[in-house]
């Protein structure tokens, strides 16, 4: 999936949207330190009154919210999977509501086994349909945009945890006296899903079985056991895991000093074929990109010596990068560059008017200006390089 997929759906979850039809919400309340289901209940959608619905549309929203291979992973299911969580959501989504709820709590047995939770938990399903309209409205043909559209049903999960009510001191006003007020029932935390999960991913208006969005509860984060065991998903490497690979492999072939104007046409050529990258696909650096993203940098590389460091840092020399993980967000102060005297943001196309020089035997940042700098509102005198 895309971010564009992604932000489609997203915000759809809203009270009133005649494009979503969430048909029905499954609750599984699970007890701490235990594996047993304590409660379960399905109920279609619309019984809610629309404060709830409201709770619950918000935190559907959060699990969708995040970066791509930081918080939201586009999993692949693993084949010949026992037990395959895949086939179960798919029966569940085709099934009736009972089925729904039978394969749910299939789901639920595999997030539980061997698995108790630190604190109770709530876990949410829902069967929902999306309704995409495959143009957009014409007001000079009265065309309704939604005379045809996309169908695209789905289930999305999400885990949340349970808070203690807070114990409270409260004025009666008519006995005139101070009360202590405990309330026994926990309370559902929405607003801050631990994991979650939708099935199935959509790609260019077409359902993907084979591949169920995971979210993770942090950045760079991921649940491996949630993923392989409950979701059956193959491996996966987080963006933070990527880059770090990147720089492995870029100090194995070069060393690791590189001049900003040397780092900043490196970005700029992988920013380049991500711009030029078929939209249907994220784009991946193998060893021969790396090479040639090295060479048209300036630096003289060869290219066996570039697939020996992918084989010995990845184990696997046919190991593909994902090009969006490798490089900082491009035209924002995305690269820090922290000393003991100041920390400077900038972008990575702007990296090669930087330079590090020496100046009077010291060590010295120059940045390349077009315009006077000001300090506290004055501008800076001009003075010549070495005097």
């Amino acid at each position: 999936m895309e971010k564009k997929d992604i932000a489609g759906i997203r915000k759809q979850f809203k009270t009133d949207n005649d494009l979503l039809n969430i048909s029905n919400i499954f609750n599984v309340y699970i007890m701490k330190d235990s594996t047993d289901i304590y409660h379960a209940q399905r109920q279609p959608f619309g019984m809610l009154d629309s404060d709830q619905q409201e709770l619950f549309l918000n935190n559907f929203k959060k699990i969708l919210t995040g970066q791509l291979n930081e918080k939201l992973f586009e999993l692949k299911f693993q084949r010949d999977a026992e037990n395959s969580s895949q086939l179960i959501l798919h029966k569940g989504l085709l099934g009736s509501a009972e089925d729904f709820e039978d394969h749910m709590l299939q789901m639920t047995e595999k997030m539980i086994q061997d698995h108790p939770y630190e604190k109770d938990i709530v876990i949410t399903f829902i069967k929902a349909e999306y309704m995409k309209p495959t143009r957009r409205s014409n007001d000079e043909t009265e065309e309704n945009s939604r005379d045809t559209v996309y169908s695209h049903p789905f289930i999305l999960c999400t885990i949340n945890k349970t808070e203690e009510p807070k114990k409270e001191i409260q004025f009666d006003y008519v006995e005139k006296e101070f009360k202590y007020k405990v309330e026994v029932d926990p309370i559902i935390d929405l607003k801050n899903p631990l994991t979650g999960f939708m099935f199935p991913c959509f790609t260019n208006d077409t359902s993907d079985v084979n591949h169920v969005l995971y979210a993770a509860s942090k950045a760079n984060e991921p649940d491996y056991r949630f993923i392989e065991e409950v979701l059956n998903g193959e491996e996966i490497m987080t963006a933070k895991e990527d880059k770090a690979v990147f720089e492995e492999v870029i100090k194995d072939v070069v060393g690791d000093q590189l001049s900003p104007s040397t780092l900043a046409t490196v970005y700029s050529e992988i920013n380049q074929t991500i711009e030029e990258h078929d939209a249907d696909e994220a784009p991946k650096l193998d060893y021969r990109d790396v090479e040639r993203i090295l060479t048209n940098s300036g630096e003289k590389v060869e290219t066996e010596k570039v697939k020996e460091a992918f084989a010995r840092i990845t184990d696997n020399e046919s190991y593909e990068l994902k090009a969006n993980s490798v490089v900082p967000k491009f035209k924002s102060k995305s690269i820090k560059i922290q000393t003991k005297i100041a920390n400077i943001a900038i972008s990575p196309q702007d990296l090669q008017y930087i330079k590090q020089v020496n100046y009077k035997g010291k060590r010295c940042i120059m940045i390349e200006l077009e315009e006077d700098a000001e300090i506290e509102g004055f501008k800076m005198i001009p003075e010549v390089f070495g005097e």
